[in-house]
């Protein structure tokens, strides 16, 4: 499933465009826009896809940890979840306290 970060609208993963707001969930998604941050952020040294054990093969495939530039977008192409892609971010930090 994905979450619209401009309504909070909630799509199955197929969808491109909120059926709320009309905003392009392949950017304005609730994981876009983390993936955006995160990439943006001095502090992470590298991403980590996480995804639960009971994930679909592309999703268990998938889970590991990229360099920034490399980190797929979500929801992962060819994901058969039940529920829809169920992967997350985890950000690898450089520095833990200032």
């Amino acid at each position: 499933m994905r979450t619209c970060a401009k309504c909070n609208k909630r799509s199955s993963d197929e969808t491109p465009i909120c059926p709320k707001c009309g905003a392009d969930l392949n950017r304005d998604s609730v994981t876009a826009h983390a993936l955006t941050n995160y990439q943006n952020n001095p502090r992470v040294r590298d991403i980590r896809l996480i995804v639960p054990d009971h994930a679909c093969p592309v999703c268990l495939d998938a889970e590991g940890t990229y360099s920034k530039a490399d980190t797929p977008s979500l929801p992962l192409e060819g994901c058969s979840c039940a529920n829809g892609c169920e992967a997350h971010y985890e950000p690898m930090l450089n520095l833990i306290y200032p």
